[in-house]
């Protein structure tokens, strides 16, 4: 083994990536002294070395070597000579490997010394790491993504795959795809539940198109979310659906198959994974999303960050689009336009920096106890990192009662 890693070592391209001053403890003693000659030639001669050269460039530093001495070098060299090389893949694999064991010996060993009381101080373990941190080669093999002209072309004409029902909206953004963070924020009774009811279950929406949608609730009763499901399918207002049931079922069965709903109270983003992994959806509500987080912290900035990375981590990793509900602060209280993304609960970026796009949606600033029931609602396209990168205001209009947002 040691003679074919010295045969790869001869490889001026090979000899400059694995150069390190402290690769010959690698070698036992007479190896070593023909790898300190190596090193010394590829030095002085900056190419390749042919066993011969090598050979003979030993012999010429080592002339006072004794007879015996010598006949067993020229046996090493014999052996040199007749070595089959490994492929530099396996090559590397393999000096990352000795290196590992020569170097997790060393600390062993110094363990010992520790546990033993001959070291008192941190000083020869922080020594050995500084030492040896350069030197260390991680086994792994990277396969670069392919980024043809083609392949690219390719991939960013899928960028829209599920395209948005509500016309001026999908003007500005066409639509999302797989492993896309959306996140939707309001205050509350602005028509969040509407919204991606209206996106997915009324004409033109995301189960219409095929889409598998998973909409997991931990807020309202999941019920009372499919109640607008329904009326965004059927156009109408649930008081007339419920009446007569059979009228409105075969509308209703044209989406319902591609939309599954799970109360998920008391349940985490692990617990979202698992459900993701097992159902293979290609779009997921999580309604709302913020509920889905796990306190590691006592900041809520913090672990709301980490809880958006996992969210985003699951579209990518198992090739769906996430939509996370968000609630709006206080601040948004009362204002259309002017909403932005710092104004999201909990987390004034750390949500917002893990999203591909940021939907606000607010209504107008002078409405009255009187007018409270106004339709208009405008999208603020608060971030847009999708094709285009198209940011501003949309107006649209909410029918409440058939949880239908139109142009």
């Amino acid at each position: 083994m040691e003679l074919t890693l010295l045969k790869s070592l001869m490889n001026k391209d090979f000899y400059e990536s694995y150069k390190s001053k402290h690769l010959n403890s690698l070698f036992t003693n007479n190896i070593k002294r023909i790898k300190i000659t190596l090193d010394q030639a590829m030095s002085k001669y900056n190419k390749s070395i042919t066993t011969k050269e090598l050979e003979g460039l030993f012999f010429s530093n080592n002339p006072t070597i004794t007879t015996s001495n010598k006949e067993l070098f020229q046996n090493l060299f014999y052996k040199l000579d007749k070595e089959q090389l490994m492929t530099p893949e396996v090559t590397k694999d393999v000096l990352s490997n000795l290196f590992r064991q020569s170097l997790g010996e060393q600390i062993s060993n110094l363990g010992f010394d520790y546990l033993n009381g001959t070291v008192e101080t941190l000083e020869p373990l922080r020594n050995l790491i500084e030492t040896h941190n350069d030197d260390f080669m991680p086994s792994m093999n990277i396969e670069w993504e392919d980024i043809s002209l083609d392949t690219i072309a390719k991939l960013n004409s899928l960028e829209t795959q599920w395209k948005f029902n509500i016309p001026s909206l999908s003007k500005r953004i066409e639509g999302i795809n797989k492993g896309h963070l959306i996140i939707i924020g309001a205050r509350p009774n602005m028509g969040k539940t509407s919204f991606h009811a209206s996106l997915i279950a009324s004409p033109g929406g995301f189960a219409h198109q095929g889409a598998k949608c998973l909409i997991l609730t931990n807020e309202e009763a999941y019920y009372r979310v499919v109640q607008r499901y329904i009326s965004a399918a059927n156009n109408e207002k649930w008081e007339t659906i419920e009446k007569d049931t059979d009228s409105y079922k075969e509308k209703y069965a044209s989406v319902k198959a591609n939309i599954h709903f799970k109360d998920s109270t008391g349940n985490d983003l692990a617990w979202v994974e698992q459900v993701v992994k097992s159902e293979k959806p290609d779009v997921v509500v999580l309604d709302m999303g913020d509920k889905f987080a796990t306190k590691t912290s006592d900041k809520s900035d913090v672990y709301l960050k980490d809880a958006a990375i996992h969210a985003r981590n699951i579209g990518k990793q198992y090739g769906c689009a996430i939509i996370w509900m968000s609630q709006l602060s206080a601040e948004a209280e009362g204002r259309s336009y002017s909403l932005n993304q710092s104004m999201l609960e909990g987390s004034k970026t750390g949500k917002a920096a893990e999203a591909d796009l940021m939907i606000l949606i607010g209504k107008r600033e002078d409405a009255t106890e009187d007018d409270e029931q106004s339709p208009i609602r405008y999208l603020i396209i608060a971030k847009n990192k999708l094709k285009g990168g198209w940011h501003g205001n949309i107006t649209v209009n909410l029918d409440g009662e058939t949880s239908r947002y139109t142009a």
